[in-house]
């Protein structure tokens, strides 16, 4: 029954003619209501908040370090565990090494015969100022001498590298915290074998962080490193430090990259948080927050609907573009409307049927 009432007032609308040069729809109460057309004022509800972008909380990169095991060996104590506040050169980790024993022992001899050779080294060059012995004598020690101090400086190095104390031999490996910092993760567990090299702990300076966001082409194209930003909901702010000069192809967005250093404490890694970016409010506070129930596309631009008039009677609705500065999920930030002003955000589709009907005409 009302799809038959509703008929001759769309054929109606499909004739009325446009106003004030742009595209509008004249429709009757009882078309409005066949249509199922809905409307509500720009800046109502939850779409009154600025325009946010999702974000993800990460440690920057160089205040990351990975406490690993610099021979293979036992796991045969821990000392911190994730979550724990660790200071530069805290024990972490004990690791029982045969390795470690080896690397020990090498290390003494080559520093044994060095001496040696340097020993020799002195005598023969008193030895030859005397006359004693040939030259070739002379130089024969001391290319050996010269050979055994580097086979020492090199295995003084290994030892430093492994975090092994040089002139004693035996006792497990001291494993410390390379920062001031908080343990992130812990890989291994007490009793495991491990092999040179594998991570035990990650652990990290977690003021200041990063915020990686993707957002759309449109609104990265009018971004500037140093500009503010802030999370939603929060009083913390940021700063930009980087924008991608990469498009993702599937997405269509940008890496932006932010710094919060104030608060940084109270955010996680790994954690998303909602930002909202200065091209998200609008230079001059035009850009608003709609629903993407309203918007569509006609003739290559973003339309949406606006009441330019109603009562009892009946309703006007402009076909007004929009510039989409960004959109994600359920919402949308564009600039073109005013608070206040009424917009349709269900029944859009028979707008747009009429919409198309009218260009025709």
């Amino acid at each position: 029954m009302h799809a038959r009432t509703a008929l001759p007032f769309l054929l109606l609308a499909l004739a009325s003619p446009l106003t004030h040069g742009a595209e509008a729809l004249a429709l009757q109460a009882a078309q409005v209501k066949a249509l199922g057309i809905v409307t509500q004022a720009v800046g109502s509800g939850d779409e009154s908040r600025p325009g946010t972008l999702p974000a993800r909380v990460l440690v920057p990169n160089e205040q990351m370090r990975i406490v690993a095991a610099p021979v293979g060996g036992m796991i045969e104590m821990l000392a911190v565990a994730p979550g724990s506040r660790v200071k530069r050169g805290q024990l972490v980790a004990r690791l029982a090494s045969p390795q470690a024993l080896e690397l020990q022992r090498d290390a003494l001899q080559a520093g044994s015969q060095s001496a040696l050779l340097q020993q020799s080294l002195k005598r023969d060059e008193q030895l030859f100022a005397e006359g004693l012995i040939a030259e070739a004598r002379l130089q024969a020690t001391r290319a050996a001498a010269t050979q055994a101090g580097a086979q020492a400086s090199e295995r003084r190095q290994g030892l430093a590298l492994a975090g092994i104390a040089p002139g004693k031999l035996g006792g497990p490996l001291a494993l410390i915290s390379p920062i001031d910092g908080v343990v992130l993760d812990q890989s291994v567990q007490l009793g495991q074998r491990v092999e040179s090299s594998a991570p035990l702990y990650r652990i990290a300076q977690l003021s200041p962080l990063w915020l990686e966001i993707q957002a759309p082409l449109a609104v990265a194209a009018g971004l500037r490193e140093g500009m503010a930003l802030r999370l939603a909901g929060s009083e913390l702010s940021g700063k930009l430090i980087a924008i991608g000069r990469a498009v993702d192809a599937a997405s269509q967005t940008v890496l932006l990259r932010a710094s919060i250093a104030r608060g940084a404490e109270t955010l996680t890694p790994g954690q998303v948080v909602e930002v909202e970016l200065p091209a998200a409010t609008g230079s001059a506070g035009s850009s608003q927050r709609l629903p993407t129930s309203a918007l569509i596309r006609h003739d290559g631009q973003t339309i949406v609907f606006v009441q330019i008039a109603g009562d009892a009677e009946g309703s006007r609705f402009e076909a007004r573009p929009l510039r989409l500065i960004s959109q994600g999920g359920e919402t949308a930030v564009a600039d073109g409307v005013k608070p206040g002003e009424r917009i349709a955000v269900k029944g859009v589709s028979g707008l747009k049927a009429m919409l198309t009907g009218v260009g025709k005409e």
